[in-house]
């Protein structure tokens, strides 16, 4: 068969989709070879998941057809998307965390024994090699609460090898993932593509667009702007279909103008959720008028700092004060009172009520203080014209503020979180993974609002996995280890390899000002 007489394993066409007040499909087509690995671009609120979820049967498009190795299909259930050899890995992960690696596989499809009893044994061996056959490397015994995310995502991957899937649909799958652990999914996306799999890469992260694709959709507002070979484009080109403008990928910011601290730890001690040290005599200032970035590998404490900083876990020693007032253990509540704001790593859980409106989530905080509230009763149209203002300003994607958060795609939740908390004035940023989830544009955006506050003569904190974004940011870099900070750095002095091995603990990092150790 010639190049041009070769079937597409998967065809979508004219495929329109509406929600109440947006259309998030509009006629896209969307061609998918057999054996290759195909990035799907866009922004947050795009239509990418959308068009997704109607492929694997979530959702059901108003027009458009489907065809899966040139036959029309009628996908009206995941299970139809299934039989046809079609598996989505979803960006949240479905896993029952109590129980073994095996035991999630298996669930609803169990192997048994004469027909009655449980044949775990069998299910140990071909879950093992599943894994082996594709480079997986999972241990079937293990349990899932006990394994790193990016195992968790390895295992939804082999869940739906299991059953058969052809077609992998891969949703926003770095969003979670450490440096090392993108470089291993990698590898393991290129091993799939080597035995005949397709991938479909859903994505806003540009170069890894071009680091693993061979074609490139994408999408904005809901129509395709764009499918390009991926050596044919670049980031640049691709910033600007995605966004619609020009995209300043560098950050531009001047040299800081440090003042006084504004936060100050003093060997703090803090204990995870099993009640194991977390965070071992930890010791950090931050100024006002800089930026200091806490860099290192997710699980080694990073989390358990943010929240006691910011009053959602207590400490068992040490102390935090804010511009000389000891606000140690104090309740976020307080703590907001005293000029702290948090955008929280999880926004879900931390950041946002789901099943309130968007005006709602935007006055969190303040829903009792004026002009929000009058006299104990809540002031409805001072809180909308809050939030029209804020949607405006920070470009949230929302068909009004009266919309429920979860209605909202991930990246729009976020910037609803983000608008809230730069939007008051605080004396101290603490920004727990601010862009995670967010496009080219919301990100240049972020950034942008975060050096605002630095020149503003705020302290801000900053805490990310991605190393692009401590380093492009950050006016020192604090690295931590294990539950110590192994290290500051002043920008200048920090590279991408230096950080690199101190997060793993193989330095503390060269030069005197490196060797500033502030742990304990």
């Amino acid at each position: 068969m010639t190049e041009s007489q070769r079937v597409p394993v998967l065809e979508m066409k004219g495929i329109t989709k509406r929600f109440p007040g947006v259309l998030a499909n509009d006629e896209v087509d969307f061609t998918l070879e057999n054996g290759e690995i195909h990035a799907l671009l866009g922004e947050n609120g795009a239509g990418k998941s959308t068009l997704m979820k109607i492929l694997y049967g979530l959702y059901q498009a108003d027009s458009g057809t489907i065809c899966v190795n040139g036959q029309e299909a009628q996908i009206r259930e995941p299970n139809d998307a299934l039989r046809l050899g079609i598996g989505m890995v979803h960006q949240h992960f479905m896993l029952v965390q109590r129980f073994t690696v095996a035991e999630s596989l298996v669930l609803g499809a169990e192997p048994r024994r004469r027909g009655i009893f449980l044949d775990m044994d069998t299910a140990v061996a071909k879950v093992k090699e599943v894994s082996e056959q594709y480079g997986l490397a999972i241990d079937p015994t293990a349990r899932i609460m006990d394994i790193s995310v990016g195992m968790q995502q390895r295992v939804e991957i082999l869940k739906a090898l299991l059953r058969g899937a052809d077609i992998l649909v891969l949703d926003e799958p770095t969003a979670v993932l450490t440096p090392q652990e993108v470089s291993e999914l990698f590898v393991i996306m290129r091993n799939l593509k080597a035995r005949g799999k397709s991938i479909i890469f859903i994505t806003h992260k540009l170069k890894e667009v071009m680091a693993i694709s061979e074609h490139v959709t994408v999408i904005r507002r809901g129509k395709v702007v764009g499918a390009l070979d991926t050596v044919a484009t670049s980031v640049d080109e691709l910033a600007t279909l995605m966004v619609g403008r020009d995209v300043e990928l560098v950050v531009e910011k001047g040299p800081a103008d440090p003042g006084d601290d504004v936060l100050a730890v003093e060997d703090l001690q803090v204990l995870d959720a099993r009640r194991l040290p977390a965070v071992r005599g930890v010791s950090l200032s931050v100024r006002s008028g800089e930026i200091v970035g806490i860099a290192g590998v997710d699980g080694n404490g990073q989390s358990e700092l943010v929240e006691a900083i910011t009053g959602m876990r207590r400490s068992i020693a040490g102390k935090v004060t804010l511009a000389g007032r000891d606000v140690t253990n104090r309740e976020p509540r307080k703590l907001f009172e005293s000029g702290v704001v948090h955008i929280p790593a999880d926004r879900q859980r931390h950041g946002l009520v789901l099943d309130f409106t968007v005006a709602e989530n935007m006055v969190l905080q303040t829903y009792y203080r004026p002009p929000f509230s009058t006299k104990s009763r809540l002031n409805w149209e001072a809180i909308r014209r809050e939030a029209r203002r804020l949607i405006e300003q920070f470009d949230i994607r929302t068909p009004g503020e009266d919309v429920s958060a979860s209605s909202l795609s991930g990246g729009n939740q976020q910037k609803v979180i983000v608008a809230r908390e730069l939007s008051r004035h605080p004396e101290l940023v603490v920004a727990a993974q601010p862009t995670r989830g967010l496009d080219v544009g919301a990100i240049e955006f972020v950034h942008q609002k975060l050096v605002e506050a630095r020149d503003a003569g705020k302290a801000v904190l900053l805490v990310s996995l991605e190393l692009d974004e401590i380093l492009a940011l950050s006016d020192r870099i604090a690295v931590m280890y294990e539950g110590e900070i192994v290290g500051v750095l002043d920008r200048e002095e920090a590279t991408e390899e230096l950080l690199g091995l101190m997060m793993a603990g193989a330095s503390r990092g060269p030069g005197p000002k490196a060797q500033e150790v502030v742990g304990k």
